[in-house]
């Protein structure tokens, strides 16, 4: 048991580092098409204030009809590719700054009893996601003005942005880097809930069931 079978030539984290980050590159580029559709009527009155289009949508069905005709059926995957480049560094990041508020908040369940080290790792997961998304947050923010970028109704299809570095090029050149980060605070609150319940959770009931199956095997 003290070997750690490898995958493919690999030691089991990073296996399982890069299969996840296959995983759901399949999934988020399988559902990119119902995203982008979602954000496009999410935000349409905002676009046709801007000009970007000329009537609402009529509903999920003529949104998907009328964005295949403009722009073509690939457009459903506009914003998808930023999308996919997020996770990797995002797990990475999760389970790296994980770790380091881990022994940060140095919380020992033998020492300072399950409620105190429950929380420390809740706080630590929390934390951690929040810090994550401080890095990639400009990624995510990119997804979404190309997803939003529906062709021109009033400039002959003419298009906001030329693609994913194109985005930063113009924000950093109207608003400056701050503008990368529009709409942070509440996304960073959404992933301190999030993550911050995925991983103390995870971190916390684990050895407990752990436990229970163990106890119950050898009791058995």
């Amino acid at each position: 048991m003290a070997e750690q079978q490898k995958v493919l030539g690999m030691p089991p984290f990073v296996a399982d580092f890069l299969m996840g980050g296959v995983s759901a590159a399949v999934s988020k580029t399988a559902a990119a098409p119902i995203e982008r559709i979602k954000l496009l009527v999410q935000n349409q009155d905002e676009m046709i204030r801007a000009g970007r289009l000329d009537r609402r949508y009529n509903g999920i069905i003529d949104c998907f009809k009328r964005t295949t005709a403009d722009e073509g059926v690939m457009a459903l995957w506009r914003g998808n590719t930023a999308n996919v480049i997020r996770y990797f560094p995002t797990q990475a990041l999760n389970f790296a700054f994980r770790d380091k508020f881990k022994k940060m908040f140095g919380y020992k369940k033998d020492v300072d009893g399950y409620w105190k080290w429950m929380a420390g790792n809740l706080a630590s997961g929390g934390a951690a996601g929040a810090t994550s998304l401080l890095f990639v947050y400009s990624l995510d923010y990119a997804r979404t003005r190309l997803a939003n970028d529906a062709k021109s109704a009033k400039k002959g299809g003419e298009r906001q942005f030329n693609g994913l570095v194109d985005v930063y090029r113009k924000t950093i050149a109207s608003d400056g880097i701050a503008g990368l980060y529009r709409g942070f605070g509440p996304s960073v609150a959404g992933i301190v809930v999030y993550r911050g319940l995925y991983f103390g959770l995870y971190d916390s009931i684990k050895p407990v069931l752990l436990f229970g199956k163990a106890f119950k095997g050898g009791s058995g």
